[in-house]
């Protein structure tokens, strides 16, 4: 498989994580509350409203992947994107040295799950923009 589809496949699971999130179920959590401690370390809803919007964005962002090679505007998103995974990697990093209380679910999960993917993700995005590779290649003549 391929790397764009690698990336798009994290961005579409994201996608129906969101929408898990949507109807009203709460894993990895046993409340609302504690789901979003868990997530995000502060205190906010999961409500459709909020989590529907970025289970959009996580689609988009991987259409943008799958079609970056062919349309400059998806390679734009894509930049986006990478920027956005390196601002929460930088973050995920400070939060990492002692910013967050280390006791806490969201402290771990973020040492050990959300920070390395963003890295991840962000340093294979950034090598689909600099390979610019077209899809099909043109023939010499």
């Amino acid at each position: 498989m391929d790397s764009r589809k690698v990336s798009a496949s994290a961005h579409v699971l994201l996608a129906a994580v969101h929408v898990y999130w949507a109807t009203g179920a709460i894993w990895p959590a046993a409340d609302e509350r504690s789901l979003s401690l868990t997530v995000l370390n502060m205190q906010v809803s999961f409500g459709p409203a909020v989590v529907l919007p970025l289970a959009a964005l996580h689609l988009l962002l991987a259409g943008a992947l799958l079609t970056s090679a062919r349309w400059k505007l998806s390679r734009l998103v894509v930049a986006g994107l990478v920027a956005g995974l390196a601002a929460r990697a930088a973050v995920g990093l400070v939060w990492i040295t002692g910013t967050v209380h280390t006791g806490t679910a969201f402290y771990w999960l973020n040492l050990l799950l959300y920070t390395p993917l963003c890295v991840a993700l962000c340093v294979a995005d950034l090598k689909l923009l600099r390979a610019h590779r077209p899809l099909v290649p043109e023939f010499s003549r």
